[in-house]
């Protein structure tokens, strides 16, 4: 069976993840959904800002991400907060919990996207906190690069 080759379409992006960690891997977990859930993901209705994962019971857990009811959903429509299971091989989720028990580490999702092949994904980060200072410094580090690209355009002209 051939699929059509499609570009990954992006649903979700979590923005404030990287400006409030450093991201040191990144992982791709599927999601255990129902259909009328993807249907709705289909419609981009999905929020994952405040969203977390846990590894429990040697499974990985989606906490707080909101998938909005489906419009033509009716009665099968499922809770729009409820905790979704990633799906990972079981030596990612033993390597990530062996790195979550350091003090320090998170994981947070990142993006929510269809593959090439239509499935939901996501990416997940394996991160650590930053600091205050760090974040003023990747403030200054951004706004003196807008400033540079600001001169070479001027003098391109």
């Amino acid at each position: 069976m051939a699929f059509q080759k499609r570009e990954k379409k992006t649903i979700a992006r979590n923005k404030a993840a990287r400006h409030e960690y450093f991201v040191d891997e990144t992982f791709e977990a599927g999601l255990a959904l129902t259909g009328t859930e993807v249907k709705s993901l289909r419609e981009r209705a999905c929020q994952i800002t405040d969203a977390f994962c846990l590894i429990r019971g040697q499974e990985a857990w989606l906490h707080g991400v909101h998938i909005h009811p489906y419009s033509n959903g009716g009665v099968w429509n499922v809770d729009p907060d409820r905790k979704r299971k990633l799906l990972l091989h079981r030596n990612q989720i033993d390597y990530l919990d062996g790195k979550l028990r350091q003090k320090g580490m998170a994981l947070v999702p990142l993006e929510l996207y269809f593959d090439e092949r239509g499935r939901v994904k996501l990416a997940i980060g394996l991160c650590r906190g930053k600091k205050l200072y760090d974040k003023r410094a990747d403030m200054a580090r951004r706004d003196s690069d807008r400033e540079i690209a600001r001169a070479l355009k001027e003098m391109n002209r």
